[in-house]
């Protein structure tokens, strides 16, 4: 048995000032085949997974591009025809394969290719016909026809924050062997939810449901059910929640799963969309608590969302308030980055930071910083799987500690500011620049979480994004789109 695996992710966000070009790459990660000779990490760990268990096998494995790239704007067209490229060559190569398993993302537009991962998959598709081709995704993903006809199976992350990779990859390399052994025929059917919100699985109502829906994958004929949230500020006709059933051979059992599942999923709809605080109620409620620290979530200013995560909305509302025992970052601003490397440890300066990328960063703030700490070569966890933070430099102003990095990400984990030297426990607030994934990491030691809605470029006001190729018939656009 010969399996082919490949990787090509990025997110989407159709209204940020970011393009996503070969340098957003190169700054993620791309690995031209040997993704797995390298140290694991975040983007390449289903592949260290599928090499694994085939080679455990004594299968043969042919290992192709891996290329990954935080969310930002739209790809850069001869970028991602390139890497798919490389990836269909290589099939071509080696004679196509029996299995192929491909780490994607779902909600990844490039100039003149709405749908990617659908294209790529079809390209693939006509090099292996008869292979089972497999696709782990994001839950954030637009779920397309081609992706459906195409593939033979589509597992998504149950959790997000997206802690379960590796489970879901071990998940996908099962459903395709089994396929390819002809022990199941996968048959898979999706039902559009016609909702368009955040749901969080750390805690209820989401929590039961994900628990519930990894119960019914033991009824008898499914094989692996998924639902893709989709991701809100990518501008696709397939924007939103879908249920995804995996049926062995029963195509009407899949369509009904799907449908009933995505139909549970839209009654709790009014429960999980809760209202979120403006800056200054949040900062409101942070000054009451006695007690830290109190996190603070900069959701409009997510890197995981394609924002540029170098706004300045929160900090400056904390310092004209005069707020100390404040932690906050991280902020993506290589310049101030560079300044503060220049001036070294102990350096005392004038600093503009953040403020850089366009009106939803807001203005830049020039601060005077002292320099407390720089490193190179820092990770942070995001779930099991390590990612890479590039030149990271703590500096202090006016009793505000403020991580700066050179690489653009958003705030995990604790570890962030840890692994500098800042001891959370002893802040009042800490502000993290994340919409969700920093639950996993940050919710065990805080005192309390509050989710801000910031101004930005990933604003969570779900009704009113201003789509030009979705269609408005989806909640909380519309009461009742089912009507």
């Amino acid at each position: 048995m010969k399996v082919f695996i490949a990787g090509l992710s990025t997110e989407t966000n159709s209204f940020s000032p970011l393009p996503t070009g070969l340098q957003s790459f190169e700054d993620g990660s791309i690995h031209h085949g040997n993704a797995t000779a390298d140290e694991i990490q975040y983007w390449t760990g289903p592949l260290h997974i599928w090499r694994e268990k085939a080679e455990a096998k004594n299968w043969t494995v042919v290992e192709s591009l891996s290329a990954h790239a935080q969310p930002g704007g739209l790809t850069v067209r001869p970028v991602y025809e390139a890497f798919r490229d490389e990836i269909v060559a290589d099939l071509k190569a080696d004679g196509g394969a029996d299995i192929i398993l491909l780490a994607l993302h779902g909600g990844m537009i490039a100039d003149g290719y709405d749908d990617c991962e659908g294209d790529l998959i079809a390209h693939c598709r006509s090099v292996a016909p008869t292979a089972i081709i497999g696709g782990l995704l994001d839950p954030h993903c637009h779920i397309t026809d081609t992706m459906l006809d195409k593939a033979t199976l589509l597992v998504a992350f149950k959790e997000y924050p997206h802690v379960d990779i590796p489970e879901r990859a071990n998940d996908l390399f099962r459903l395709a062997v089994d396929a390819a052994e002809e022990r199941t025929k996968p048959v898979m059917r999706d039902f559009d939810i016609r909702m368009i919100i955040a749901m969080p699985t750390m805690t209820s109502p989401m929590r039961d449901f994900v628990d519930a829906l990894q119960e019914r994958e033991n009824e008898p004929g499914i094989l692996s059910l998924s639902i893709g949230h989709g991701f809100p500020w990518g501008d696709h006709p397939r924007t939103g929640a879908r249920a995804v059933a995996i049926t062995d051979g029963d195509a009407d059992l899949a369509a009904a799963t799907a449908q009933d599942i995505g139909e549970k999923l839209y009654a709790l709809r009014h429960e999980l969309h809760k209202p979120i605080a403006d800056i200054d109620q949040a900062l409101d409620l942070a000054e009451a608590e006695t007690e830290g620290p109190v996190v603070l979530a900069d959701m409009s200013d997510n890197a995981g969302g394609g924002a540029p995560s170098d706004a300045t909305f929160l900090l400056r509302a904390i310092l004209e308030r005069g707020l100390k025992n404040v932690a906050t970052g991280i902020f993506w601003d290589p310049i101030a980055v560079r300044l503060c490397r220049e001036a070294g440890e102990g350096a005392t300066l004038p600093l503009r930071l953040g403020g850089k990328c366009g009106p939803m960063s807001g203005d830049p703030l020039d601060l005077v910083v002292t320099v407390r700490k720089c490193a190179t070569g820092l990770t942070q966890r995001f779930g099991s799987l390590p990612c890479p933070m590039g030149e990271t430099v703590w500096v202090e102003t006016e009793g505000v500690d403020i991580i700066i990095n050179d690489n653009r990400t958003q705030t995990f984990h604790p570890e962030a500011f840890e692994k500098l030297g800042i001891n959370l426990s002893e802040r009042k607030i800490v502000c993290v620049k994340s919409s969700n994934h920093y639950q996993a990491g940050f919710t065990p030691i805080a005192h309390k979480v509050i989710p801000v809605a910031t101004p930005g470029a990933i604003t969570p006001d779900y009704a009113n994004i201003p789509y030009t190729k979705r269609s408005p018939n989806y909640w909380p656009r519309i009461e009742d789109p089912f009507a």
